[in-house]
Formats: C-alpha cells, structure tokens, sequence
C-alpha cells in the first residue's frame, strides 16, 4: 500500500487539443502560449506581463476601463504558464524557470529593455523569481495577494508557529511530494465536494469574494473531471511543489532594484484574506522598507476581481497615484 501510494501510472495518450493561441518556442523546445490586449505595442507607454496564478491562465480576468487603457498607452501581455491552458509543460520547473520563461517570453515579443510584471497569488512566486534573477530588466513589479511560503528561513518562528494555514500547507506539501498516486487517487473520488462548494466556503473566501464568485468561471482546473486529466494534474501538483518547497533564495534578503527610485515594487493585500495572513504581508513590508504596502480593509484572496482595485494597482505602480483607501491601518 506504501508503494503504490508513491507511484502513478504514465498517463494515457490522449490526442492534444487543437491550438488556437499563439505561441513562441523556448530554447529549450518548450511552447508558451500567450494572449495579447491593451493598446498596440508599438504605441505603447507601459507594457506589462500579468502572470496568472494556480488553476488559472492566460484568460484570467484583468479588470481595467478601456478609458485607462488607452488613456495610460497600456500594452498587456498574459501567457500560460508552465503546463496550463495550451503551454507545454516543464518537467523540470523551478522558482528560476519561471523567470527564465518570463524572460524570453519578453524576448521574443521584443518588449524592450524594460517592462512591469506583476503577479496574482501564486503568480507571486515567479514574481519574486524575477525580482531574484533578473531585476536589470524590470521597469516595475506589482504582487497581489502574493502566497507564502512557510520553508522562508526568514519568517519569525512567533509568528507562524500557530497559524493553522502553515501546518495544512506542509502537510499538502508532503503528500505532494511523496504519495502523489494516493494523492491522485483523493483528488479524483466523487465523495469529495465540488468546487462550487468550495468557493462558497467561509473557511476560505470572506463575503466580498462569495459575491464575487458569483459572477466569475471560479476555479474551472480544480473540478474533479478537469484533476482525472493527468496533464492537468500534474502541473498543478508541480506548480505546487516549486511554490511552496525549499527556494534558493530567501525573498528578505533581496536588494532593492530601484535604487535611485526610478520606479517601484508593490503589495497589495486583502486585510480579511483567509488563504494568506495580512500579519505576514506586513512583516515582509517592514523587513522590505522599499516595497510599497498597500491593504484592502474587507479585502479577501480575490480582491483582483474587485471593482477598480486593478485601476488602482496600475495607477500606483504606473503613476505612482497612492490612494489613501489602501493604507494600512496600522503602521
């Protein structure tokens, strides 16, 4: 029984879905797909790479006015990451990959010597990943709702010890690691909830996120018919274990790569998140005296979806406009 629940069958060969995206070709032979919005590139002022967090793609929803679009000159670029939506997947994904993915995607769509990234939940990890490995090319960074990692070196043990959330999560990340057949095999039983359920659940989502599910797809990847699909399967649980295993770099001991103030990394953090603790985002705040904090009052993990905050993130990464409504309460 210990045997098996370590193993997994190859999946079965199954004819790949027609692309219909475009793609480019990774050094390595790898596709990324990607999808464009915003105004033309060429006549762009700002040009920006959303990465999209766990579950998601490349069609992950973006609120922003066409108004300030056009008014800013703001060029988009979304992509699929790793093994989601129509991008090959990395069987050998790490935090750095993710960056070196961003990298050349950048590359080939000639977006410059400089262009903003920012990153929503676990796109965060990439995220940082850029901040790690190439900062030179960065015009800009937002993270929203940034996840945590608890295998941080720097994160006070005082603070963490009791939080229910870093126990469930290395817990998750063993069987992950280890028992990825009897992982497999939980994930696909038809015993368990189904994602709508899931997404009405107060345990995870506060009010304002229930409402916002109500209008939105949720979280379509995590469904039990899309997890028996093994690619599926396999790029969440992979994308699992690069986020939340062991990094080779502690985010708290990165530099500031705006130096002369030249532009400037921002956090934005929902006060009332139930997946990530507002507590840890201002400790990373404070240990980071050059990242700008920035906090939603009855913001849950989906404040992404919420009307206006991405027109604020933009303003305040783009502009450098700081609407006092999302200052912390307490300094």
């Amino acid at each position: 029984m210990v045997y098996q629940a370590t193993q997994l069958s190859p999946p079965s060969s199954t004819p790949s879905p027609s692309v219909t995206s475009p793609r480019i070709r990774l050094s390595d032979g790898r596709y990324l797909a990607y999808k464009e919005k915003g105004v033309p590139k060429e006549d762009s002022n700002y040009r920006i790479i959303i990465v999209h967090g766990f579950g998601s793609s490349k069609e992950m929803n973006f609120p922003v006015s066409q108004e300030l679009t056009e008014e800013l000159g703001i060029y988009f670029l979304l992509y699929d990451r790793a093994g989601y939506g129509e991008s090959d997947p990395n069987p050998r994904r790490s935090v750095k990959s993710e960056a070196l993915d961003i990298l050349e995607l950048a590359d080939q769509l000639q977006l410059g010597s400089k262009f903003y990234v920012i990153g929503v939940s676990m796109g965060s990890y990439p995220t940082w990943s850029c901040l790690k490995y190439i900062p030179y090319r960065l015009a800009g960074v937002a993270l929203i709702v940034p996840v945590i990692n608890y295998k941080w070196p720097s994160l006070p043990k005082s603070l963490i010890r009791a939080d229910y959330r870093r126990k469930l999560c290395l817990w998750s990340l063993w069987i992950a690691k280890y028992t990825r057949g009897l992982l497999y095999w939980w994930v696909t039983q038809k015993f368990l909830p189904a994602t709508s359920v899931l997404e009405r659940n107060p345990v995870y989502f506060n009010n304002r996120d229930i409402e916002v599910l109500k209008n939105t797809r949720g979280f379509p990847m995590l469904t039990q018919d899309k997890l028996r699909e093994r690619t599926v399967f396999d790029t969440l649980r992979d994308d699992f274990l690069a986020g939340f295993d062991e990094w080779d770099f502690d985010p708290m001991e990165l530099s500031n790569p705006f130096p002369q103030n030249e532009s400037s990394v921002h956090i934005w953090q929902g006060y009332e998140d139930k997946v990530v603790p507002f507590q840890l985002q201002r400790f990373i705040w404070r240990k980071l005296s050059w990242i700008k904090y920035h906090e939603v009052p009855d913001g849950g993990h989906l404040i992404v979806h919420y009307d206006g905050l991405c027109e604020s993130v933009l303003k305040a990464l783009l502009v450098g406009e700081d609407s006092p409504a999302y200052r912390p309460s307490v300094q």
